[in-house]
């Protein structure tokens, strides 16, 4: 298992974004830069344990649960929009694109917390400096992969880009799982770097114009193994699909 390349300095964060499209960092740092309340941040990985299942895996799995909602972020405000399906193309993701997911919403406890809106706040500023100031359309996924049936594959559609500017990916837990191991590759040569996220809140971020990500299949060690995340997608201009 390879260890995470943590960014040691986050004042080096806006430079390592834009010169390798990738930074990682670990949940210390991510409490310090969003200012999120430590204690809600790790109260609210229990939130997970409700996830209604994927039912729209093309594949025939089982493995996969989850919630979502969608935001906009302005000016340091974040509102959240009405519900709506989950879209992406077939340029991004050939195995589940080019269709309406709908998806139960995130539970209002997990939404309305203080270190919820504190990471997204934090987030789009990041993509605010990066890209410059603006409208951020966010999606936010609540993520568990099971074991249940033997292997849960948190990327089912393999290496993709997600059709967005920046992506945030969190790793809220992992109970009695191997692999899970994420690959990360420049999306213009043939460079890339493998790791394993393991600590509650660690984050990987990526401009997901410069990089293609995948994460591997996991592995029950015991019986009811899983691994969640949080991922969160911000793009200019629009949703996906409008």
């Amino acid at each position: 298992m390879i260890e995470a390349p943590f960014l040691r300095d986050l004042s080096q964060l806006d430079a390592k974004l834009r010169n390798d499209g990738v930074v990682v960092l670990a949940a210390a740092d991510v409490a310090k830069a969003s200012s999120a309340p430590t204690a809600e941040m790790m109260a609210l990985p229990s939130r997970w344990a409700d996830l209604p299942p994927d039912n729209y895996l093309k594949d025939g799995g089982h493995y996969r649960r989850r919630r979502h909602s969608c935001y906009r972020i302005d000016g340091g405000l974040m509102q959240a929009v009405p519900h709506r399906a989950h879209w992406q193309s077939l340029d991004y993701n050939a195995l589940h694109g080019g269709m309406q997911r709908w998806f139960e919403p995130i539970d209002p406890v997990v939404a309305d917390s203080a270190a919820w809106v504190a990471l997204h706040l934090w987030l789009a500023d990041v993509a605010s400096r990066r890209f410059g100031r603006q409208s951020w359309f966010v999606e936010s996924h609540q993520f568990r992969i099971d074991t249940t049936n033997g292997i849960g594959r948190p990327t089912p559609e393999g290496a993709h880009r997600d059709g967005v500017d920046l992506v945030a990916v969190f790793l809220v837990a992992r109970h009695q799982v191997k692999g899970g191991e994420t690959r990360v590759f420049d999306s213009r040569s043939p460079l890339g770097q493998r790791f394993t996220l393991e600590q509650p809140w660690s984050l990987l971020l990526l401009d997901d114009e410069r990089v293609i990500h995948e994460t591997t299949p996991i592995q029950p060690m015991a019986d009811g193994g899983y691994r969640d995340t949080l991922v969160v997608t911000l793009r200019r201009g629009s949703f996906q699909g409008g």
